[in-house]
């Protein structure tokens, strides 16, 4: 059972009986058993005590949850602050509330999973009703919450009365962190939707997947040309709708795959392939593909990085400013040319058409017509290396430069300074000053003689070996900084975004699939739990789900044995 929990797999069958051919997972996993355990070959379990019905089942899952939420809730009880996240998906025809807390613990730091919750309501009390739950049934409420991290709805967010600011009535230490990752795709999002070619520009590229990817035909007749140009199969990328950071993924095989692409929309000659090859050989479309690859290749590592459990809230400030000044230097007419001889060099590989001069006529029938809003082909800009810098590349990268300097900064400032001074990469690293302030708003008592014993001490350390925040952490014992570690532990446990959260929905989806629809949502949960967490089931003991099966009830046999029979 614990196996098949930590797999995500399904338990029962649709018709368990001795005569059904599928009798299910778990049955069929104990037959398969009983044909190399000889105990199992000669046992006989009593009719009225099997333990493999429905039931029992659900105990089992439940004890098993139970055990390992409660190894979860020590460790936070041992860590005495933490911080919570969470976020919410449609289930269904249901709203799921995934809760996670952070913490330090054992230095190192841990994002676990606590549960699902179903919201019987969708505004700012019900959810903060419904986190304070999750709290008190894992017996954490009592503890001190250091942050609160959710993606950036008004519901969640609301300065005046949303989940932040009601769950800060009855936590007031606990600071709000808009998620990061949620920041940079609003980021990419509005910077790309601002500009209404490098809109049309995702259109055409999710109705290129769409040609190759819904058609068998189409799609045969791209692997035929990449076999036949010694191009490397690949296969094209479809456009993520909530993770504009992913778009990366989409040009770059666009681009690895551009010459068959080209190719194959030529002899397929339909009316779809033929708009979409003109649509692709312009010089806008090729500049456009080429630009966005330079600009969102510059923000896909810090991407990659938000996605870490183990990163701090300082680290991710200081590469933010990094992309910042990288784009910054990035806006040169220098940068603007060589992008432009690029985009020249793809259209001359392949043969694309040099772009017409004479301008666009304007239709006869639309002569005694204003047009308001555009009819599908965008404006057209002239093809010269000026105007498309003046109309492409300086309005994309000036908006994504705006965007990421009134962003991330959800954090007030005195404690965003405490925070930077925790980290030795910092030039306000172990500032008394900025500390003094963190330890203030967590009412912390800060001896300022650890500050300069800790600055003598780690000078005498090489810089290399203490990369972060967390390395400083470690290197300071406890008995002679008390006051410094609890500064730099609250600095370790602030969020920095809430993907673990939704990392939980993505098992959400693997658990409740139509073959199991009808899944209850306590079993649901308890099975979450078990598969998200897996590192932890591995630490479960089958004797101690057995005892705690055996407490649950009253049970037809004695399952518990003596201490000496043990």
């Amino acid at each position: 059972m614990l196996f098949l929990a930590k797999q995500g797999i399904a338990f029962r069958g649709h018709c368990e009986g001795e005569g059904s051919s599928n009798q299910g997972n778990l049955l069929e996993c104990v037959q398969l058993l009983s044909k190399f355990d000889p105990f199992l070959q000669q046992y006989n379990a009593p009719a009225n005590a099997t333990y493999l019905s429905p039931s029992s089942q659900n105990d089992f899952i439940k004890c098993s949850s139970s055990l390992l939420t409660s190894r979860i809730r020590d460790e936070v009880r041992e860590a005495k602050m933490f911080s919570i996240m969470a976020d919410e998906a449609k289930d269904g025809n249901t709203e799921q509330l995934a809760v996670c807390v952070r913490y330090v613990f054992q230095e190192r730091i841990r994002e676990r999973f606590l549960c699902l919750r179903r919201l019987g309501g969708y505004d700012a009390e019900s959810i903060t009703n419904a986190l304070e739950e999750v709290l008190g049934s894992h017996g954490i409420d009592g503890l001190k919450v250091v942050a609160q991290s959710y993606d950036g709805a008004a519901v969640m967010s609301g300065s005046v009365r949303g989940v932040q600011t009601r769950f800060r009535e009855k936590h007031p230490e606990a600071i709000y962190v808009h998620c990061y990752a949620h920041e940079l795709n609003l980021v990419l999002c509005h910077t790309c939707k601002a500009i209404p070619e490098a809109s049309f520009f995702f259109d055409m590229l999710e109705s290129l997947y769409s040609c190759f990817s819904t058609s068998i035909k189409s799609h045969d007749q791209l692997v035929a040309v990449q076999k036949e140009l010694n191009i490397e199969r690949r296969e094209l990328v479809q456009i993520s709708s909530t993770r504009w950071s992913c778009q990366v993924n989409s040009i770059n095989a666009l681009l690895r795959n551009f010459p068959a692409v080209i190719a194959s929309l030529q002899m397929l000659n339909t009316p779809i392939a033929v708009g979409l090859l003109s649509k692709l050989s312009k010089r806008t479309t090729v500049y456009l593909l080429v630009v966005i690859q330079r600009l969102l290749g510059i923000t896909e590592g810090f991407h990659r990085f938000l996605q870490g459990t183990s990163i701090d809230l300082a680290r991710a400030v200081q590469f933010k400013s990094a992309i910042h000044d990288t784009l910054v230097s990035q806006r040169t007419e220098q940068v603007a040319e060589e992008l432009y001889e690029v985009t020249k060099q793809l259209c001359s590989d392949h043969n694309l058409p040099e772009p017409s001069p004479a301008p666009r006529r304007k239709q006869r029938r639309m002569d005694d017509f204003v047009v308001e809003a555009s009819t599908g082909s965008g404006s057209d800009l002239l093809n010269d290396s000026e105007c498309l810098k003046q109309g492409l590349f300086f309005p994309c990268i000036d908006r994504m430069i705006n965007e990421l300097g009134h962003r991330f900064s959800t954090v007030a400032g005195e404690l965003m300074d405490g925070i930077q001074a925790c980290h030795p990469a910092s030039k306000s690293f172990l500032c008394l000053q900025s500390l003094e302030k963190l330890a203030t708003h967590y009412h912390i008592q800060l001896v300022p003689e650890e500050v300069l014993v800790a600055k003598s001490f780690l000078s005498r350390k090489d810089p290399d070996s203490i990369p972060d925040t967390l390395s400083v952490f470690k290197l300071l014992d406890s008995m002679m900084f008390p006051s410094l570690r609890a500064i730099l532990q609250v600095a370790l446990t602030i969020p920095v975004s809430s993907c673990s959260c939704e990392r939980s929905f993505s098992a959400l989806r693997r658990l409740h699939t139509w073959l199991r629809s009808t899944m209850g949502q306590e079993r649901l949960n308890e099975l979450a739990v078990l598969s998200i967490e897996r590192e932890l089931v591995g630490d479960i003991t089958e004797d101690e789900v057995i005892d705690e099966f055996a407490r649950l009830k009253s049970r037809r046999h004695t399952l518990i044995l003596p201490p000496t029979a043990k």
